[in-house]
């Protein structure tokens, strides 16, 4: 919910500015919105990744970082495995992670729709 709703936030404080603006200035907003998104995805692997190394399945964070990031993006590369007492908690963060990338590629669609929207009613102003 903090990953769509602070790209969302950023968005609609740019909104009414679109009509008004250039082409690359609508695009610095898209990829301002981007960027939110991903900044949420990759705080969610880190997040992850810190109960990893906290219920201690792995010795270093970049070890856990590299396999929350392989569960959420549900790459599945089975290179590295928990142990038994916590390996559900791989698939639990692949049903997040998809979840979360869905709510990210909506949010990054509607705002692209809307600016798209937005530039072609000021040209045919």
């Amino acid at each position: 919910a903090l990953l769509a709703s602070s790209a969302l936030h950023y968005y609609v404080g740019r909104r009414d500015a679109l009509s008004h603006t250039t082409a690359m200035g609508s695009l610095i907003v898209i990829v301002g919105v981007m960027l939110l998104l991903l900044l949420g995805i990759f705080t969610q692997i880190a997040i992850w990744a810190g109960l990893f190394k906290m219920l201690g399945e792995f010795e270093f964070f970049a070890d856990a970082f590299y396999h929350s990031a392989v569960n959420f993006a549900t790459l599945g590369y089975g290179d590295i495995v928990m142990s038994r007492a916590h390996r559900l908690l791989g698939p639990l963060q692949a049903v997040n992670g998809v979840l979360m990338i869905g709510v990210a590629t909506a949010v990054l669609m509607a705002t692209l729709q809307d600016t798209m929207r937005k530039r072609l009613q000021s040209d045919h102003k």
